[in-house]
């Protein structure tokens, strides 16, 4: 079974401080975005890609990533909207757009800026998404997390309920075509993919991933990510 993969990277990271988006940094003499594209381009399970971009960045990356970099499952350029699901839904909308609308469609949406991603893990998360409709992958939280109002802390929840939410985060085409329409009727914004599944009852399972599939976002994670990425070289040499 194979899956299309939605690539949300229109985000303009302020954040970053840089004086381009983060997502065309350079990560080990590479962009990040094309890092993150090569962990799905060279996977027999992924059938095609939609990277989904600042509308103005469309052509700079075709010119400077997909060309250069071959990316040959690279199905169509998407652009985004103003906040990330307005991206997603775009993506959507282009699945309609191809045809590629099955309602069995596994879909997955991966941050463009999460380049560390372990793809060996992708057959299982296939997998559970066929099986059950709805997978994301995540780590168990390591830290205490607090509650807190107006400065004060108000609880604190069981941490080995707690897990971080990561991408990619997968779903049959027939219910997060659901879940948008619902959350587009109501006015909803999630704060990840999965919660739009969840709101309308949906169970969401969860594979467990790895740490180093972190998203890049401040420069201290971009010294990390270097950091991680040597030491995966470094493991595979």
């Amino acid at each position: 079974m194979k899956a299309t993969v939605l690539i949300p990277a229109a985000g303009m990271g302020r954040r970053m401080g840089a004086t381009v988006n983060k997502q065309y940094l350079e990560l080990a003499g590479k962009p990040i975005l094309a890092h993150t594209l090569a962990l799905f381009d060279q996977h027999p399970q992924v059938e095609h890609i939609y990277p989904i971009l600042p509308a103005d960045d469309v052509d700079y990356c075709q010119r400077q990533i997909i060309e250069p970099f071959g990316f040959s499952k690279v199905r169509k350029l998407v652009a985004g909207g103003v906040e990330r699901q307005d991206s997603v839904r775009n993506g959507m909308l282009a699945l309609v757009a191809d045809g590629l609308d099955d309602p069995k469609r596994i879909v997955l949406v991966h941050d463009g800026a999460r380049p560390l991603f372990n793809p060996q893990l992708l057959p299982e998360l296939i997998s559970l998404i066929a099986e059950k409709g709805a997978c994301i992958v995540g780590a168990p939280a390591k830290d205490t997390i607090k509650e807190v109002d107006a400065g004060l802390i108000s609880g604190t929840p069981e941490r080995k309920r707690l897990w971080q939410a990561q991408t990619p985060q997968g779903f049959s085409y027939q219910l997060f075509a659901a879940a948008f329409r619902r959350a587009d009727a109501e006015g909803f914004i999630g704060t990840d993919d999965a919660s739009l599944l969840e709101r309308i009852g949906q169970p969401v399972a969860m594979l467990q991933g790895d740490y180093r599939n972190i998203k890049v976002t401040t420069p201290e994670d971009l010294v990390i990510a270097t950091a991680l990425l040597d030491s995966l070289q470094e493991e595979s040499a």
